[in-house]
């Protein structure tokens, strides 16, 4: 089976097999096009003059390379015309009876050498491969959308597949440029493995009304660098794909994180299936258009407005990292901050880490000289939280732990003012227990900044059942003025971000514990397939093997499922004191510093 595949055949020409059949005829395939509907393949054709005029226009290919390559694709509408093909990828709709009826088909019509490959990605290829009468010449070939721009192929072996097929379709990859990941047969594989447990979890945030569809799609574009939020994401793969492919991942796992969210099937039912049809969790400008128009549940500009309490002065509590950070985005923002620590030692040196990273700033180029010395200048550091009795936001930044939170809510309820606004930054921890501490609940709020505090936007809005109007709309008015972008959800574990990140950090891990795949595998599938920064096990040890356990545990402690149980190969290393990149181990070994 050792081919160059100079002739490939693709089956099917919606989008994904016209961006396949690009890269093929781009790399000096010959490529034939086959679909049973005419107009469908004149858009295909369409398609592929329009990219690749684009790229002339780009100087990625010259005008002749641009001829070559459509001269290469040729277009059919009869399976018959795959005769001369010695490798096949079908990615017709993604249901077993149509695949299974065109691999019946080529098996009477391709040469005996020919490799199959199916392009699903929520499928059984054992199943598809089973209804072949060469099984072992069946695998699968995962691209992702746009498969002109997204590096990352999955090929896909049954226990029927024959090793060579494998060996010569992920030589292919390569030479397309595409970075191939070895994967076995398990609906999903192992990018939308993770990454449909992760939208099936943001369909469910969204169903139950915790946060708007706006609020939890900023949330994981700005708390988490992702490209797209998973609303807008779901919109763009087609609701009813996700269903499909979540349906195949339940089968398989009978976890109640891959049982389809009931809006997914509504939203498919009622034919509002994302972009394709112009409608899904948002209104699109037309069907097929990326062009978000605004509808019934778009929020009005003021919405949330109302009259806030003034603030000019705020206290940050705590010495770390964090309040330093926190500290230096009021400071730069024009307030008048005061940096509390448990002794004026501590808070000194957190001043000396503020007027470090303003330098850095000032090296290079995001900052003045003269506004570095302003916004030291607004800071005070003190060594007692009795330096807050003027301030008008208190925000608390200090250890993860609720009992060391509740004690200094206790004092700032004893030195703050009347009508102070009390802010926590925690992550994890019940927000309203926090308030409970002091004598106005009312006034405290959650306001969840994201490391490094400077740098991130976004800012989680937790209030509680007690929380004030005012103080809600206080807090939203100053994450205005600091520039950062707030967003609402209600009081309970892992609010927005931490609910949705941490199951697919878990879930990364199960993912490695039944061998189905390797850390490097894992963390070049999400990077390249599904863009995200950093792979799983990067951020894993990035976090802390510690911090991401205390998270898992806080989750599934409030919801009770059993598919948030923390995976025990995490419980292990942190057992050891494997705790990531800070102890030298967790998931990989780091230099010693």
């Amino acid at each position: 089976m050792d081919t160059p595949f100079s002739t490939i055949a693709v089956v099917g020409l919606g989008t994904m097999g016209t961006g396949i059949a690009e890269v093929l005829a781009g790399a000096g395939r010959e490529v034939i096009g086959i679909d049973i509907d005419d107009a469908t393949a004149r858009r295909a054709v369409a398609s592929l003059e329009a990219s690749t005029a684009r790229a002339v226009r780009r100087e990625r290919m010259t005008e002749e390379e641009r001829r070559d390559a459509l001269a290469r694709f040729r277009t059919f509408s009869d399976l018959q015309a795959a005769a001369e093909a010695d490798l096949v990828i079908e990615v017709v709709p993604e249901t077993y009876e149509i695949k299974q009826q065109v691999f019946r088909e080529l098996d009477a019509i391709v040469s005996p050498t020919a490799i199959l490959a199916t392009g699903t990605n929520a499928l059984s290829v054992t199943r598809l491969a089973a209804e072949s009468q060469h099984p072992e010449r069946v695998l699968g070939l995962h691209f992702f959308n746009p498969a002109p721009a997204m590096k990352l192929v999955e090929v896909v072996s049954s226990v029927l597949t024959a090793p060579p097929a494998v060996e010569a379709v992920t030589a292919l990859a390569r030479e397309l440029g595409k970075e191939p990941v070895a994967v076995g047969d398990r609906p999903g594989f192992v990018a939308d493995g993770l990454l449909f447990g992760y939208l099936n979890q943001a369909a469910a945030m969204y169903e139950a009304n915790y946060a708007s569809r706006e609020d939890i799609d900023a949330a994981m574009r700005l708390g988490c660098g992702l490209p797209m939020g998973p609303l807008a994401l779901l919109d763009l793969i087609g609701i009813d794909t996700a269903r499909t492919v979540l349906e195949a991942m339940y089968s398989a796992s009978h976890d109640r994180l891959h049982a389809p969210a009931p809006v997914l099937g509504q939203l498919a039912a009622a034919g509002l299936t994302g972009r394709k049809s112009g409608r899904g969790f948002y209104t699109y400008a037309e069907p097929g258009s990326e062009t978000v128009v605004p509808d019934a549940l778009t929020p009005a500009q003021d919405a949330g407005a109302g009259a806030g309490r003034p603030v000019r002065s705020v206290g940050v509590a705590g010495s770390g990292t964090m309040a330093s950070g926190i500290a230096e985005v009021f400071a730069k923002a024009g307030y008048d901050v005061v940096l509390a620590a448990r002794s004026q030692e501590k808070a000194d040196v957190a001043k000396v880490r503020i007027a470090k990273s303003l330098e850095r700033s000032v090296a290079k180029g995001r900052l003045t000289a003269g506004a570095r010395d302003e916004t030291l200048a607004r800071i005070t550091a003190a060594g007692s939280l009795d330096s807050f009795s003027g301030v008008d936001l208190a925000v608390e930044a200090v250890a993860e732990d609720l009992l060391v939170k509740q004690q200094l809510f206790a004092t700032l309820d004893k030195v703050c003012r009347p009508g102070a606004v009390l802010a926590t930054t925690t992550s994890s921890l019940p927000v309203v227990s926090i308030a409970r501490a002091t004598s106005r609940p009312e006034d405290v709020i959650g306001m969840h900044f994201f490391n490094p505090a400077p740098a991130m936007k976004l800012v989680e809005v937790v209030r509680t059942v007690l929380t004030a109007d005012d103080v809600h709309a206080t807090v939203r008015e100053v994450c205005g003025k600091v520039r950062k972008h707030p967003v609402d959800c209600g009081d309970r574990a892992g609010f927005i971000v931490n609910a949705l990140l941490f199951p697919y950090l878990n879930n990364a891990i199960k993912m490695v514990e039944e061998h189905y795949a390797t850390l490097d595998d894992i963390d070049a599938a999400m990077k390249l397939g599904g863009g995200y920064p950093m792979g799983p096990f990067e951020l894993l040890d990035v976090v802390g093997l510690d911090v991401s356990l205390a998270i898992e545990k806080v989750l599934h402690g409030e919801f009770r499922d059993p598919g948030l149980a923390p995976a025990p190969l995490l419980e292990h290393l942190v057992a050891a004191g494997c705790l990531g990149r800070k102890t030298g181990r967790g998931f990989r070994e780091y230099a010693r510093r």
